[in-house]
């Protein structure tokens, strides 16, 4: 009897005694925890942190094992919160190796620790997790954050907080607190930030160091600086109490500050580093658009086109109802008000291009690879085209911008939120007075309007019934003819039959009061005064060449600047090269128009009193009269700029269409007569090819068209590049062909003199001028390229002769050496050294727009 009361006095000790062991006690080898009540956790001496296992925060039926502040607020977690069902468990193996193992025995995460002498592993009381030995530590839970940093942890540059598809790092070199997104290969960095300008604008850093100090303090530390630096303060900044301060990057992208009260199970924000979380890049998912309703970001679809990916969830982002593979050649753009496609880092690089904003909707449209566009109207003149697999958006009345999604045909738009019907209900009779006195107001000045123009406009010749025969008069004459807004808005009927968009703006057609078809286009973004605009018409239309559109007349009253254009039948070009009527432009049409139009140009480059650099050559800027004649229009939108004034023209002040941007506009070089000549160049390639030059695909390798084919035209594969829809049995004449083909490439050369002028352009194609063979189109030394070595007087070697060789054209007929030097790339040889010295030395003119 007394041996066993013996025992169970025993084993009474031992079950008062097992969790004395697991507070603050080392856990031996082979110790293990389980889900599940009856395993005691392993806690910190005074109990302030614990590790064990809790629900998943994704899963109530699987279990992670996490560190947790007193009450509960997690501070770290297994394999990065990886989840165990209830057989699960984490255990220190006899080899001394810490492992998270799944119910079925597949270990989920290890330390990787074994053979490494670890003995025990212990919770302290800063709640960092240590696996030791008798004498040291040999791994640490601080070396290895998941999502959060708490006070006394040392967050280095070479350590990471991953939260779902969000990363979080201290830049190695500037401190720079850095924010991405990653996803299927493709990583975005929205957010890099330094934000104490005392040593990040002329220190390198050799290992920052980020604590989150005990007072509030986002610090960060290093052995450059001379003592540690604020990155950002705590609201609660100062204060004490029983509290511990961390920083976590959250589940939706946003790295923050936070305070908990021992006890509690929440945390209180104390910081943000993105003050606005509809810029995180991906918060609301793949085509998900982020709003405030509020104080609180939601998550929405663009439109009535898309639907919730997950219903559930809305930050799962959309999906479209009809994927645009199922409506071919049906696809529209939906316009989107204040409303802003997020591009960062690498691809603000990439995606980013100075054109108006119908060209940035055209553009994408045109792009097999484009799904959405984002015009600034910010004064930056920027246009951002999306053509990544994932795209994430924001929209906010306060966004000065306009993005456009391609969809299929028709277009849903949202319906636009209710107005609040509570505050008309509770308007009352004094909201009715006020209504219809206002309104008597302004029907009052509406009557004195009225009858002021009545007595003093009614038989004024510019408004009353002799305006037609005026207008037929004054466009007989040849001049241009002024006309007023009221009577282009009456001739347009309200401008409602559009008959296309450009870079400057809409086209629409109109009858005139002489009964006369003409095109009026309303121009956008033209800021200049009434005196400058009005030189500019006059400029235009002095202009007078068969292959060019004439320019009728204008308008210009207040905001309104308007330009009438004689009316072109078929159109524009792209139509019949890329759009459904691309099979009714036979070969001898399609020559003809090239040289059409490469006669309109050399008119406006050699011909006009004054050189006019059209800068927007492409297929939607040639027209076609009813016998198929090329126009060329839109010339002289471009401000003529002074001679003297040629450095000043960069690629902010003007406009473009990607694709046909020759490469001095990125370079941030004079645009001259041969920036025209490249874009041609580009056009002839699409004339040939009936294809646009910057699509990509499978057949071309992945390849820029242009380069494909001046590697298909080397092999002598010309067959290849031609027009599809003109083979077979179309009655194509290869040598006017091969003769397209070898303007085109001596045209879209990237060094500026290698280009022909556009009269030898001309000769060329009429077979004139006999053709050399032309360089590849893109040399080994790249007109981008950065340089090693300056002058004396510090500007940029490279630049020097870049600049000063497009001041002077060589032709492709040159002397044999300097020829052959081109094709090699040899841009440093003796002779071009000798050429650009002379140049320099020499006053070279200069073409303006």
């Amino acid at each position: 009897m007394g041996g066993k009361r013996g025992e169970l006095a025993l084993l009474c000790c031992l079950a008062l005694l097992l969790p004395l062991l697991s507070h603050g006690a080392d856990m031996p080898l082979g110790s293990t925890l389980s889900p599940g009540s009856n395993s005691a956790a392993w806690t910190s001496p005074n109990s302030t942190f614990s590790l064990s296992f809790t629900a998943s925060p994704t899963s109530p039926s699987l279990f992670v094992a996490a560190i947790t502040y007193a009450g509960g607020v997690p501070v770290w977690s297994a394999g990065g919160g990886a989840a165990v069902d209830s057989g699960g468990s984490l255990r220190l193996s006899s080899t001394g190796d810490l492992q998270l193992v799944n119910g079925s025995g597949a270990v989920l995460w290890s330390s990787n620790t074994g053979g490494r002498g670890v003995s025990a592993a212990a919770v302290q009381e800063s709640g960092n997790l240590v696996l030791k030995n008798a004498t040291a530590t040999l791994w640490q839970s601080f070396d290895h954050p998941t999502d959060t940093v708490v006070m006394s942890q040392n967050f280095t540059s070479g350590m990471n907080l991953t939260s779902g598809n969000y990363a979080f790092t201290v830049d190695k070199s500037s401190g720079n607190l850095t924010l991405k997104w990653s996803s299927g290969g493709t990583t975005v960095t929205y957010f890099n930030k330094g934000y104490n300008t005392t040593f990040t604008g002329n220190k390198t850093l050799s290992a920052p160091t980020l604590t989150m100090q005990t007072n509030g303090i986002v610090s960060l530390t290093d052995g450059q600086l001379a003592s540690p630096v604020v990155v950002a303060y705590s609201s609660n900044y100062g204060e004490s109490g029983d509290m511990m301060r961390f920083v976590r990057l959250d589940g939706d992208g946003n790295f923050r500050a936070y305070s908990a009260a021992r006890g509690s199970n929440a945390a209180t924000e104390q910081w943000s580093a993105v003050a606005d979380q509809c810029q995180v890049f991906g918060y609301c998912g793949n085509m998900g658009v982020c709003s405030y309703n509020g104080t609180s970001p939601v998550c929405g679809c663009p439109s009535l086109n898309f639907e919730l990916a997950d219903a559930s969830n809305p930050r799962q982002g959309c999906k479209r109802k009809v994927d645009l593979a199922n409506c071919p050649g049906n696809s529209t753009m939906l316009q989107l008000d204040n409303t802003q496609f997020l591009t960062y880092p690498p691809e603000i690089t990439t995606e980013q291009f100075f054109v108006g904003i119908t060209a940035c909707r055209l553009n994408c449209l045109s792009g097999g690879s484009c799904v959405a566009s984002t015009a600034l109207s910010d004064g930056s003149g920027l246009c951002f085209l999306k053509v990544s697999n994932f795209v994430s958006a924001y929209q906010s009345a306060a966004l000065p911008s306009t993005s456009f999604v391609k969809v299929c045909f028709p277009t849903q738009p949202n319906p636009p939120p209710s107005s609040a019907t509570a505050a008309r209900t509770t308007s009352g009779v004094r909201g009715w007075v006020v209504a219809v006195v206002v309104l008597g107001a302004v029907a009052g000045l509406v009557l004195c309007e009225w009858a002021l123009w009545w007595w003093f406009c009614r038989h004024s010749p510019k408004y009353g019934p002799a305006s037609a025969q005026y207008a037929l008069l004054e466009y007989a004459s040849g001049a241009p003819v002024q006309f007023s807004y009221r009577e282009l808005h009456r001739s347009t009927k309200g401008f409602k039959e559009k008959l296309g968009a450009g870079g400057f703006g809409a086209v629409y057609r109109a009858v005139l009061a002489n009964r006369t078809v003409a095109a009026v286009k309303q121009l956008e973004g033209i800021e200049q005064g009434e005196k400058q605009f009005r030189m500019e018409v006059a400029t235009i239309s002095s202009t007078h060449h068969l292959n060019l559109v004439r320019l009728i007349g204008f308008c210009s009253e207040g905001r309104h600047r308007l330009l009438v254009y004689e009316f072109m039948k078929n159109g524009s070009l792209d139509a019949f090269l890329f759009g459904a009527d691309a099979n009714k432009m036979s070969w001898p049409v399609r020559f003809a128009v090239a040289v059409g139009t490469a006669r309109g140009i050399t008119y406006l480059h050699e011909e006009c009193r004054d050189c006019i650099v059209h800068c927007d050559i492409k297929p939607e800027n040639i027209l076609l009269d009813d016998q198929f004649n090329a126009k060329v229009s839109d010339f002289g939108l471009a401000k003529l700029v002074n001679p003297k004034d040629h450095r000043h023209r960069t690629l902010t002040s003007v406009r473009g269409t990607r694709g046909y941007l020759a490469p001095e506009w990125l370079a941030n070089l004079p645009i001259t007569a041969k920036s025209d000549v490249y874009s041609y160049g580009m056009v002839l390639l699409e004339i040939v090819s009936g294809r646009r030059n910057f699509d990509v695909s499978e057949d071309t390798g992945r390849k820029k068209f242009s380069v494909w084919a001046y590697e298909e035209y080397e092999r002598g594969n010309v067959f290849g590049i031609i027009d599809k829809k003109l083979l077979p049995g179309e009655d194509v004449d290869m040598a006017q062909v091969e003769r397209a083909l070898q303007v085109s490439f001596w045209c879209i050369q990237e060094q500026p003199a290698q280009r022909l002028s556009m009269g030898k352009v001309v000769q060329m194609l009429e077979g004139i001028m006999d053709l050399e063979r032309p360089p590849p189109p893109k040399s080994s030394d790249s007109f981008l390229s950065t340089t090693t070595g300056t002058t004396g007087s510090g500007v940029s070697t490279s630049m020097v002769s870049t600049v000063a060789s497009s001041a002077a054209p060589i032709a492709p007929t040159t002397s044999p050496n300097l020829e052959q030097e081109m094709a090699l790339g040899r841009s440093t040889s003796a002779r071009n050294r000798e050429r650009v010295s002379r140049q320099l030395l020499s006053p070279q003119p200069y073409m303006t727009m």
